[in-house]
């Protein structure tokens, strides 16, 4: 039993409950899970619950608590990214056990959720997975407007947003779709582009998407979208140079979208980057250049580094080069490694720590590999899955990309 160390003033401690053990605890999305061992010696009387409580100095738990009747109690409103510690108390009626020991610390973080989108030729499906681990792709719902060609998706870390595309019979769409990232299910449509758009390059931040190019009728307009409400496009401004196909790749920061890649009408492939301010409005601004030149490329980004990989280059030929710049500056691209094969026509995403490129084509057809690098390092990429549909030309976002 307690031997008096439990219980309030009033109540009869040295009846109250022996405390719970084994506090161990699950971070989750601004919260955490906290699983525990109930005690043997329950005191003069049943237990009737049992509190959780959050410190994060290790003295005074009151960062956030719950209740519960049983193991384990979840324990929400809880700051991402701030390590805490939990301790348990147990409850009859004479009173409350002495507090547990603390938990290990424990570090609530935002969800790292990819979901992928669509493909050639009229697909509908999306998968989904946690970037943070390494396996195969599940079932995420279908897009409501099937659609191939939307390139990157964007959105914040509740809602990703696709931007057009192409139904595979020729018709190039003007819609934007929505999914709610943290759930599955099909997609609900968003809202109208000003213009059909297949494969544009797409930025965002927690706020604002964006619409950059497309291969319709090489116009170099940029539109954007509040990510929170739903409507139609906005005019944002130009990008730097007309007449560009924008079969590239878009990757942000908090502040400043970049463009990389693509092709110009009359020139061909091209290999320069330009980069935007999310928050204004305007034309695009020179960045530098890429390695090479090429489109159909995966990229993503953390809030520091752009990468690009893959792609098509001259001849029709495909490339596995990645490279990458660091977005707050200015300048040419660097090389980064290289891909498990040559591929195009592909997309990709990350998370702070991890970018992931999915789907494409190739040397022997589409595929549906996912694989993926270390952002903050160099190297080759690395196998990570699989997903649910071989295809090419699909949409991808996350929860955890680089604008958020």
């Amino acid at each position: 039993m307690s031997n008096g160390k439990g219980g309030f003033i009033g109540q009869d401690g040295l009846n109250a409950p022996d405390e719970p053990t084994a506090i161990t605890p699950t971070a989750g999305d601004a919260s955490v899970s906290v699983a525990f061992t109930a005690p043997t010696d329950v005191g003069a009387s049943a237990i009737t619950g049992f509190v959780a409580q959050v410190s994060i100095n290790d003295t005074d738990y009151s960062a956030g608590s719950n209740t519960g009747t049983s193991s384990p109690i979840v324990v929400s409103s809880l700051t991402n990214g701030t390590a805490a510690t939990a301790k348990v108390w147990a409850i009859n009626a004479f009173g409350t056990s002495a507090p547990s020991g603390a938990s290990a610390s424990f570090t609530p973080s935002q969800p790292q959720r990819a979901v992928v989108a669509g493909g050639y030729a009229t697909v509908a499906s999306m998968d989904y997975f946690e970037i943070t681990t390494l396996g195969d792709a599940a079932d995420f719902g279908d897009l409501t407007i099937s659609a191939g060609g939307m390139r990157n998706g964007c959105g914040s870390s509740t809602r990703g947003i696709f931007f057009g595309g192409g139904d595979g019979s020729g018709v190039v769409l003007n819609k934007l779709q929505y999914i709610t990232l943290a759930s599955t299910g099909n997609s609900t449509e968003f809202g109208d582009m000003s213009t059909e758009k297949k494969e544009p390059m797409s930025v965002s931040n927690s706020t604002r998407a964006i619409s950059a190019g497309t291969t319709s009728d090489y116009n170099n307009t940029l539109e954007y979208v509040t990510i929170a409400s739903v409507g139609n496009t906005t005019d944002f401004g130009d990008m730097n140079s007309s007449q560009v196909v924008a079969t590239g790749h878009g990757a942000a920061s908090t502040t400043r979208g970049l463009l990389g890649g693509g092709y110009k009408l009359g020139t061909g492939l091209i290999n320069f980057i330009q980069y935007l301010t999310i928050g204004s409005t305007g034309n695009t601004v020179d960045f530098g250049d890429a390695t090479i030149a090429r489109y159909k490329q995966a990229g993503f980004s953390n809030n520091t580094r752009a990468i690009w990989a893959g792609g098509e280059v001259a001849g029709s030929n495909l490339t596995n080069v990645i490279d990458y710049v660091t977005i707050a500056s200015t300048g040419n691209a660097q090389d980064f490694g290289d891909l498990l094969a040559n591929i195009r026509m592909t997309t990709g995403t990350a998370s702070p720590t991890r970018g992931v490129i999915t789907a494409g084509r190739d040397a022997n057809g589409d595929t549906n590999v996912i694989q993926y690098v270390t952002i903050a390092s160099t190297g080759n990429s690395q196998d990570f899955g699989d997903l649910v549909i071989t295809n090419r030309h699909r949409g991808a976002t996350s929860q955890a990309h680089g604008g958020l």
